[in-house]
Formats: structure tokens, C-alpha cells, sequence
């Protein structure tokens, strides 16, 4: 007997990676459920800059990026030692030549109602407080929910975890953070600033100076990218390499290095700024494992997928809710159940295969950066060289033509075929 299903794929949540999986499902034909705890536009603690590799998702989900509100960026401008540099996005065949800049307040809105134009069907105000577990497999059967102060039932054959750093419905499957894997700790504030506002450049800070004592260097690095509206977005973040981590007052640092920026740039005003400080964890390099058990797929944060060079997570919650699609478009064509879970338990691999060489990279550059003299090194004699920092900017950003491109594009990917996947 099969059970009665309410769609073909429960994903919970709504945010990149969850929307991004359910667009490619429903596209596809899939009848799927996208449960959303919070009510729509709402805020989430983002640096709100967005690579070319995140670009190309929003293509590939037909966003309309000549709407208003779209601010295009045309590089990196990275400071430190000195040094002030801007780098302009690689020319590729396979991703775009701009990034972008857009609030969470309502990109997240503007992806899942792309997943709704596809035919997904968006329950917001829907708050997934467990798994439905089979008595005899264990197998997730679906979940249940709290909505309008009512608990509910939901069933599907496959559900997709993309609930974010919290994870509360892996962590009911046993599924924790792993510890030996690189984590982030991130604060952001917006401010406004009339001269910083609209920038070209996402600005990048690889030095942090006290404005109470010059001369001492704050730890971890900082941004400030321009989001057109008179406002910019400025944070900091921190790895877990570092001595400061979990020893710092973040909120109180932000505040001292903003004291040391220009005058002019109203950043070291408190009357300029907009809301709180607020912060976040940065799961990276596959912090949480495995991406598939019992009929769950784990997608983006949910998974640990920031990438631990340049603490992106947009692109890799989009990219891995679009693999997660493909798979269980697959599985749903198949009768036989071992033949679906076969189909299913491809979904690691392909992870795998995808980010996990690139992902142990990432890991050996968290634990290099988190010696102080190697950071110095690397930035009083790497900056000064334009060639060297172009690689740089193309293996922190993943961004290389897969076959073919120039010969930093063959040496970043062999160096990713060679790395031992996480």
C-alpha cells in the first residue's frame, strides 16, 4: 500500500537554496511544497553581495535582473598592506562578467515567488517542528507543522532540509555540525552613506584598524559594498582559526574599525546607521554530512556549504537546491522504491563531485589564515602584485571556465581535481 501523499517533495524553507530547488522542481513537473516559517519580505543577516557565480543562478531561475532595485558591480576592490586594489570580475564563458548587490529583505521574496510562477505551492506562516518517521524503516515520511496555532500534517516521499544554519530538522535526525570543519561567525549594520552608496567595486578589507589605536590590527576582515539606495552594508567576519573566535565582542569591533574609516563616509556616525548590529554563523566546507539519509536532502546551510574561502553561501545553496532537483526528478520517474533510493543516494556524490576538492582547498587557506604572520606575509607581498592577485581573486571567488580558459583556470582546476574531496 502507498500512503497518501500531499505533493512529490516537501522542502522546508524558503530561502536561495530552498526556493532555488523548489523552481527546478516544479519546472519539472513535480507537485512540491515549500513550507516557509517566516512571513515574506523579511530580514536575514547577509552581507547582500552577490558573485558572478550567483548571477548565473538567478539566470538559470530567470530573474528579471534589469527590475529596480538590482545594483550591477563590476569587480573586487580588495584593501590592505597598503595596498588598494580593484579587480574586475574574470571574463568567462561560463559565468557572467558583473555581480550584483540586493537587500535579503527581498531577494529571498524574489526567488520564491519565481519558485511559485513555476508552479510550487508557497505556504508561509508554516513552521516544521519534526519529522514523520515510518514505525518499521525509520524513513522521513514527510513532517509536521504548526501553523495558525494548529498542528499539522505534511507527506511526501522526499523532503529537502534547507532551513538554514539552525538545521532544527536534521538536528531531530541526529545530524549535527561537524567540528573539525571550517566555521564563520559574520556581523553586519546598514549605514548611510552619501559617498560609499553607489560603488562599482564590492570593497573587500583584509586589514581591520582600531580608530582608538591605529597602530593594533583588529582581527578577521571586513566589507563594504555600495547597495545604491543610499545605504551600504558594512560587516566583518571571523573565522574559527583565529585566536579571537569566540573570545571577541563582534558588535563592539565593528564599531571601532568603522571609527577608522573616512570621515566623509559617515560610517563612524551612529546617527547614519540603520537598525541594529546583528550576526550569524557561516557553516562551511560540508559542516554538516550526510547530505542524503532516510529520505532527507540536506541544501545549503543546512549543509554547510559556505564556501570557506570568501565565506559565499548564496551560489552554493542555489547550485546544491538545483542538484538536489535533478535528483529527485529522477527518483520520482522510478517504480520501483530501491531503484528511487538508488536514484537518491546519488545526491552526495554529485555534491562530492561538484565542491568537495574545492571545499578541502578552502579548509587548508582557513587554517594558513589563521596564523597571524602568515596573513601578514601573504598580504604585504601578495596585494602589491596585480597577476598573482587576479588567481587569487578566481580560486577565492570559484570562478574558472571548467574546460578550456586560460592556464590559471587549468591550474585552479587541477588543483581542485588533485584535493581530496571532503
Amino acid at each position: 500500500m502507498v500512503p497518501e501523499h500531499d505533493a512529490d517533495a516537501i522542502v522546508v524553507g524558503a530561502g536561495p537554496g530552498g526556493s532555488a530547488a523548489a523552481y527546478h522542481l516544479a519546472r519539472h513537473g513535480a507537485q512540491v511544497l515549500l513550507l516557509e516559517k517566516s512571513q515574506f519580505p523579511r530580514e536575514k543577516v547577509c552581507g547582500d553581495g552577490l558573485t558572478p557565480r550567483s548571477v548565473a543562478q538567478l539566470i538559470r531561475m530567470g530573474v528579471d535582473l534589469d527590475d529596480p532595485g538590482w545594483v550591477r558591480n563590476e569587480g573586487l576592490r580588495v584593501i590592505g598592506g597598503g595596498v588598494r586594489m580593484e579587480l574586475k570580475w574574470p571574463e568567462l564563458a561560463s559565468f557572467p562578467e558583473f555581480g550584483l548587490t540586493r537587500t535579503r529583505h527581498d531577494f529571498d521574496d524574489i526567488l520564491a515567488q519565481r519558485a511559485v510562477s513555476a508552479g510550487a505551492d508557497l505556504r508561509t506562516g508554516h513552521t516544521v517542528t519534526g519529522p514523520i518517521l515510518d514505525d518499521q524503516s525509520g524513513r522521513v515520511m514527510g513532517v509536521t507543522v504548526k501553523a495558525d496555532g494548529e498542528l499539522r500534517e505534511f507527506r511526501a516521499p522526499v523532503v529537502i532540509a534547507a532551513d538554514g544554519v539552525s538545521g532544527r530538522l536534521p538536528l531531530a535526525l541526529g545530524l549535527t555540525k561537524r567540528d573539525d570543519r571550517p566555521l564563520g561567525v559574520a556581523v553586519r549594520r546598514y549605514y548611510r552613506s552619501p559617498v560609499k552608496h553607489q560603488d562599482n567595486y564590492l570593497e573587500s578589507w583584509l586589514e581591520l584598524r582600531s580608530s582608538s589605536r591605529p597602530e593594533v590590527l583588529l582581527p578577521g576582515y571586513g566589507w563594504i559594498f555600495g547597495m545604491g539606495d543610499g545605504r551600504v552594508n558594512v560587516g566583518l567576519g571571523i573565522l574559527n582559526s583565529s585566536g579571537a573566535f569566540g573570545k571577541t565582542d563582534y558588535r563592539r569591533l565593528l564599531v571601532d574599525w568603522l571609527g577608522a574609516t573616512p570621515a566623509d563616509w559617515g560610517l563612524g556616525e551612529e546617527e547614519n546607521a540603520e537598525g541594529s548590529i546583528k550576526g550569524a554563523a557561516l557553516p562551511m566546507g560540508f559542516n554538516r554530512v550526510p547530505h542524503y539519509t532516510r529520505g532527507v536532502m540536506l541544501v545549503g546551510d543546512t549543509g554547510g556549504m559556505v564556501n570557506p574561502f570568501n565565506g559565499e553561501g548564496i551560489a552554493y545553496a542555489m547550485e546544491s537546491g538545483e542538484i538536489a532537483a535533478e535528483v529527485v526528478n529522477q527518483a520520482l520517474a522510478r517504480r520501483n522504491p530501491a531503484e528511487v533510493e538508488r536514484a537518491l543516494q546519488q545526491y552526495p556524490q554529485l555534491l562530492k563531485a561538484r565542491f568537495g576538492g574545492y571545499f578541502r582547498l578552502g579548509g587548508i587557506f582557513v587554517k594558513l589564515i589563521g596564523y597571524p604572520p602568515v596573513m601578514r606575509a601573504a598580504t604585504r607581498h601578495g596585494l602589491p602584485h596585480p597577476m598573482l592577485m587576479r588567481f587569487v581573486l578566481k580560486l577565492m571567488a570559484n570562478l574558472t571556465d571548467p574546460r578550456g580558459g586560460d592556464a590559471m583556470d587549468r591550474l585552479i582546476n587541477g588543483m581542485v581535481r588533485v584535493a581530496p574531496a571532503v
